[in-house]
């Protein structure tokens, strides 16, 4: 088993060589720099009877997990029909985002999709995996936020909002900001009957229940009922964090563990391929669309000077 944590430039090349060689591969996300790329690690990993799973643990955490328990439990009521999903960065912190803003040679600037490549596979990979097609249409709108623009900064985008849909079944919202507050790592998922809330920072989940009450009973029941729920949620971290199972990097735990158990036991894998390439589909999409609207905006620039 190798793990691969090096800037994502190096992760086809290095997992590809560690596959040639009969090992199994861990590789932080993303995965690859390109959907295509992702396809020949796993048409590789198959033929030769190895496997490979993306870091993207944020979906097993504690919350995630008994969120899609739920799920696969009917409680949303019918297959999904609409997710949100929020994933910020602060660019006021220290250190990554220092070196990055500091540095015009920075790795980061060299990805397809520079600041978002880095990040965004998180919640991108939330709203995947429960995706049933392969070839979701996307609709992308990135822009530099007031703040990088008058610290002279043209390269980075920080701002992004994103349509997913699949067919006329399925719709989902995905928004990347460094500048909203709360700095938020959440989603929401709905179905026919009733909804779900997670939140990434908080470990909690939040049922949302799709009736309404009678009168005036929805505008107190409904209080009474969240406040019951995250009582909760607080009763359960804390049982959680005695039994010393609440790690800040649970759910990188918990998949590192479920994949080494998938190459033992011959089960599995945490994530499956298809959910992989599905979330490296769209930030492809994503990165051309931004791209090719900031080009447009460069030469307008151009022309006007």
């Amino acid at each position: 088993m190798v793990h691969i944590t090096t800037p994502p430039s190096g992760h086809f090349d290095i997992a590809r060589l560690c596959l040639e060689r009969g090992a199994h591969v861990y590789v932080e996300k993303p995965l690859t720099l390109r959907t295509e790329e992702a396809r020949l690690l796993f048409s590789l990993a198959d033929g030769k009877g190895l496997k490979v799973t993306v870091g993207h643990d944020d979906q097993f955490g504690h919350a995630a997990r008994r969120m899609r328990a739920l799920i696969q439990e009917g409680y949303l009521g019918g297959p999904p029909v609409h997710m949100e999903s929020h994933y910020c960065y602060d660019l006021t912190e220290p250190g990554y985002a220092k070196a990055l803003l500091g540095d015009k040679e920075h790795w980061v600037r060299k990805l397809p999709g520079k600041l978002l490549h880095n990040i965004i596979s998180h919640g991108i990979a939330r709203i995947s995996e429960f995706l049933t097609t392969d070839t979701p249409h996307v609709i992308a709108y990135g822009f530099a936020s007031p703040l990088l623009k008058r610290m002279g900064e043209g390269e980075i985008v920080d701002e992004l909002r994103v349509i997913v849909s699949e067919e006329e079944r399925l719709t989902a919202y995905f928004t990347f900001s460094s500048q909203m507050r709360p700095s938020l790592h959440q989603f929401r998922i709905y179905g026919p009957k009733n909804g779900l809330m997670l939140d990434h920072d908080q470990d909690l989940l939040i049922r949302l229940r799709g009736g309404r009450f009678k009168s005036y009973g929805e505008k107190f029941l409904p209080p009474v009922l969240f406040a019951r729920q995250h009582l909760g949620n607080l009763i359960t971290n804390a049982r959680t964090f005695l039994a010393r199972d609440f790690h800040m990097k649970s759910g990188m735990k918990h998949l590192i563990e479920s994949f080494y158990q998938s190459i033992v036991h011959g089960t599995p894998v945490p994530i499956p391929y298809g959910e992989i390439l599905r979330t490296s589909t769209i930030m492809d999409a994503i990165f051309d669309q931004v791209g090719d609207k900031a080009r447009v905006r460069e030469d307008v620039a151009l022309q006007l000077r």
